[in-house]
């Protein structure tokens, strides 16, 4: 009895297609959009500046770290919903800023939530540039 093993070409495409849909999930890196926010703000992102706007409430009931922890390595918690939010710095979350589309969909969000209108781009930097800094 001759067995033919015609589904493993199949089963190779499809794990390749699966990677390749990986990668392309990861259209830039944290480095990238801190580049990126820098350009567009004129000014380097400040980590120092990022840490406290991360921490400060701007007159509101939240900031980032209501949600995302004072130290954003480990999981955190919508303050409202109790949804499980995945560490934000990007050196404990792989997957953090590598997305264009939900970087932005996420800053514009979260930045209404925490200051009732939309962060700057220097904002952006700042902050990003602080979360880069953890290790």
């Amino acid at each position: 009895m001759k067995f033919r093993f015609s589904f493993l070409p199949g089963l190779a495409v499809s794990a390749a297609l699966c990677v390749a849909a990986t990668v392309q999930a990861a259209d830039t890196s944290a480095a990238a959009q801190l580049q990126r926010w820098s350009a567009e703000a004129g000014a380097p992102g400040n980590a120092a500046r990022g840490q406290s706007f991360f921490q400060s409430r701007h007159g509101g009931l939240w900031s980032c770290a209501s949600c995302h922890g004072a130290v954003p390595t480990g999981a955190g918690k919508h303050a409202n919903t109790g949804k499980a939010i995945a560490a934000l710095a990007p050196a404990f979350n792989a997957r953090s800023f590598t997305d264009e589309a939900k970087s932005d969909k996420w800053f514009r969000r979260n930045c209404k939530d925490v200051l009732a209108r939309e962060c700057t781009a220097l904002e952006k930097a700042d902050v990003l540039a602080f979360l880069l800094e953890l290790k």
